[in-house]
């Protein structure tokens, strides 16, 4: 038994003064889907809805020294070590970027209670971070690195523990999400060799794969904050340390709308909540193919918090990924008839979602802003033959990265 192995071993023990192990269960759906034997932990059920209290409780008992803790999250490590001021009857002071989702602003300050204040500061995760950290420093206060630290990879190596507790043996493959690697590194550094593994990213946030590809740790020129949980600029150098021998093959990059649709069907098929970083394990299952056939799979489920207001969000991503929606300028002849005739091209499945007509200056030829949706991608393919025979004119911007952002 290495000291790692000792080390995460203790941390688990440790851990059961506060939660019990979260649930390991096979999923039925899912191992069908992909001809294997597919085990969720569920670290989406844990007191915080994520594993990041692990680490938060693995770093804090440490402490000889109660003075304020300091963190800086976007949202999962803050609950985390909201839960553990609480426990431990100690103050915090946690920074949060500006646009971390309301419910895990409000989730914080619930689990903290009256231990805690929330600093609002940053757009972005590492913004946060170095005001964080230099708040700590001119206060004296303990800061609590949200993945770069030792005691808490240790803390989230419990999650390996578990597993292979819940399991009896070792699963032959693991699927984890990383963002700053406290989880990826814990949970590789306690199994070893023992398994196989695939690391998986967002693409807006792949700073594990930036940093395999450059040998160091370093910084992404822009972070899509969609998947909040995962979206890190840079990976951690402890973490990175512990990574850095995992291979680039084993790392995977998911986009951000692709996730979505992983997260509808297990809120609609499975009936579990899934915030879009906790979704990522679950995803990836469909890039493996024959790697995963026949073999004892377990995806991480890293987080559950998930802001409901967002999802007639994910359900748009979703739906533009799977080809289902699409939004279209269609120049329209300034004449009588020619919306009917439009319209009359649209099939029995599909479902104008938004219309708007943008200029009415031009003599002969108007502008629509149509947005239609479908059940089958294949539709469009012979929509888009009929109104090219028409003589219909149109641009679909879909995909178009500036102007998505105003439809």
């Amino acid at each position: 038994m290495t000291n790692f192995t000792a080390l995460a071993d203790q941390a688990e023990r440790a851990i059961r003064e506060v939660f019990s192990p979260t649930p390991l269960q096979r999923n039925e759906y899912l191992s069908a889907l992909y001809g294997a034997e597919i085990w969720l932990k569920r670290e989406d059920l844990s007191p915080v809805r994520s594993y990041k209290l692990r680490g938060a409780f693995n770093a804090m008992r440490k402490f000889s020294d109660k003075k304020a803790f300091v963190c800086a999250s976007a949202g999962n490590h803050a609950q985390g070590v909201a839960f553990m001021c609480r426990q431990l009857q100690v103050n915090g002071i946690i920074f949060m970027p500006v646009t971390t989702p309301q419910q895990k602003i409000q989730k914080t300050q619930i689990f903290g209670g009256g231990f805690v204040e929330i600093r609002l500061t940053g757009d972005y995760f590492d913004d946060c971070l170095h005001t964080a950290k230099a708040f700590c420093k001119e206060k004296g206060f303990n800061f609590l690195s949200p993945f770069d630290d030792e005691d808490i990879i240790i803390g989230q190596a419990s999650v390996g523990v578990e597993i292979k507790q819940q399991l009896g043996s070792n699963p032959d493959h693991i699927i984890l999400p990383v963002g700053g690697g406290g989880l990826s590194a814990g949970v590789t550094s306690y199994f070893e060799n023992e398994c196989t593994y695939t690391l998986v990213e967002p693409v807006g946030g792949a700073c594990l794969r930036e940093a395999l590809i450059n040998g160091k740790p370093t910084k992404l020129d822009t972070v899509n904050t969609f998947a909040d949980g995962a979206a890190v600029g840079k990976i951690g150098e402890k973490t990175f340390s512990r990574l850095r021998n995992i291979g680039l093959a084993n790392v995977i990059t998911i986009p951000e709308d692709r996730i979505c649709i992983s997260m509808l069907n297990m809120l609609n098929i499975e009936g579990i909540v899934l915030e879009p970083a906790g979704a990522l394990a679950v995803d990836a299952l469909q890039d493996l193919g024959q790697a995963i056939k026949g073999r004892r799979v377990v995806c991480v489920t890293s987080g559950g918090n998930f802001d409901f207001e967002r999802l007639p969000e994910v359900k748009e991503r979703a739906q533009r990924f799977a080809g289902l929606k699409k939004y279209l300028i269609l120049r329209m002849p300034q004449r009588p008839g020619a919306l009917k005739e439009f319209l009359n091209l649209l099939g029995p499945d599909d479902d104008i979602t938004r219309f708007e007509y943008l200029k009415k200056s031009a003599r002969n030829f108007g502008s629509i802003l149509i947005g239609i949706e479908t059940k089958s991608p294949d539709s469009f393919n012979e929509f888009f033959g009929q109104l090219k025979e028409a003589g219909f004119t149109y641009s679909d911007i879909t995909n178009d990265k500036a102007l998505s952002q105003f439809i």
